[in-house]
């Protein structure tokens, strides 16, 4: 059975907030959520949304979500796609949805000329790099991600 995909609406913020709590339990970093469904709704449904939401159904019952963003390549001189998260139901998981929400997501780039699709895996879930590099995807190990946050991030603006 094929998923439908659909783009979440402003009445999907609980469900979305659900989908983030699960994949943050599944990499074991459940204590870092803070978002609300307040935020979310805000956030991918307010006035200006800069982040999207693609929801999987099948029969109807939501079983994973796709959240990303566009970004910018300076070396293409194009947008491109960043997923910030995938999840897909564990119940369902080997049933194609996943890579529906890939593709789905991979049509989009190629349909609005965008240069790159990209996102992070953890470096332990072989399970999803393994199904990422099935999909195309390559590993790029010679990159790594710098992060600042909280007081640091105050600091760093000269706020502190």
């Amino acid at each position: 059975m094929k998923p439908d995909i659909r783009m979440a609406v402003a009445d999907d913020a609980a469900l979305v907030l659900d989908f983030i709590v699960k994949l943050a339990e599944y990499e074991k970093l459940g204590h870092e959520v803070e978002a609300t469904v307040e935020q979310i709704g805000a956030q991918l449904f307010g006035e200006n949304p800069r982040a999207f939401c693609e929801i999987a159904e099948l029969d109807g019952k939501p079983v994973g979500f796709a959240l990303w963003f566009y970004t910018f390549s300076t070396f293409q001189g194009r947008h491109g796609i960043w997923l910030e998260d995938l999840f897909v139901d564990p119940e369902v998981r080997g049933k194609g949805i996943g890579k529906a929400l890939l593709a789905h997501l991979a049509r989009r780039c190629i349909d609005e000329g965008l240069g790159r699709f990209e996102w992070w895996v953890l470096d332990w879930n072989t399970p999803a790099i393994e199904f990422y590099k099935a999909q195309g995807a390559l590993m790029l190990d010679e990159w790594t991600v710098c992060r600042v946050s909280g007081a640091d991030l105050v600091a760093l603006a000269g706020k502190s």
